[in-house]
């Protein structure tokens, strides 16, 4: 596999029918439409972007796929409320390709601890270096190491590696 697998890394993250998801950065969607068809008619996705556009986007293809479990979230996930949804009510964060583009890193780590419930899991997964250009730009990588100890300062412990891609790490944290 030449790059993260969307569908693959839901099915490695054991989503469960009626869970409550948040997709921070939810981009082009993968991840979002992934996860609702993982949690099932009786769940709900929130597919959290800045970016109206992709949001657009991505309301199109739910829309499409009769997949009416997505909510769209016009929001910035590197700040306090940011994401819109209230404490504690979700089961779980994806936050993947997302955190090497964040200015606020400790911003979106808080934020997924304010909202996922105790005991919820966040599933990060970036790209593990820049491959001469494929993947972001060298000093804007976040290494697994710093993935590591930024979501353990917030409150996470992690609980077991992904395997993401050739040129991505995973990893499931549990609020703790």
């Amino acid at each position: 596999m030449r790059f993260a697998d969307p569908k693959a890394n839901i099915e490695a993250f054991r989503l469960e029918p009626g869970m409550l998801i948040a997709d921070f950065g939810a981009g082009i969607g993968a991840y979002t439409l992934a996860a609702a068809h993982a949690v099932g008619r009786r769940g709900r996705v929130y597919a959290i972007d800045i970016q109206q556009e992709l949001l657009g986007r991505i309301k199109g293809i739910a829309s499409r796929e009769k997949l009416d479990n997505v909510e769209i979230v016009w929001g910035d996930i590197e700040s306090k409320g940011g994401s819109k949804l209230p404490d504690e009510s979700v089961d779980a964060v994806i936050i993947s390709n997302t955190l090497f583009l964040m200015e606020d890193k400790d911003g979106i780590a808080r934020e997924a601890f304010r909202i996922v419930r105790r005991k919820g899991r966040v599933l990060v997964i970036d790209w593990k270096d820049s491959f001469g250009g494929l993947g972001p730009a060298a000093e804007s990588v976040v290494s697994e190491r710093e993935a590591r100890a930024l979501f353990e300062k917030h409150g996470f412990s992690p609980e077991r590696d992904i395997q993401a891609g050739a040129h991505h790490y995973g990893i499931v944290f549990k609020k703790t």
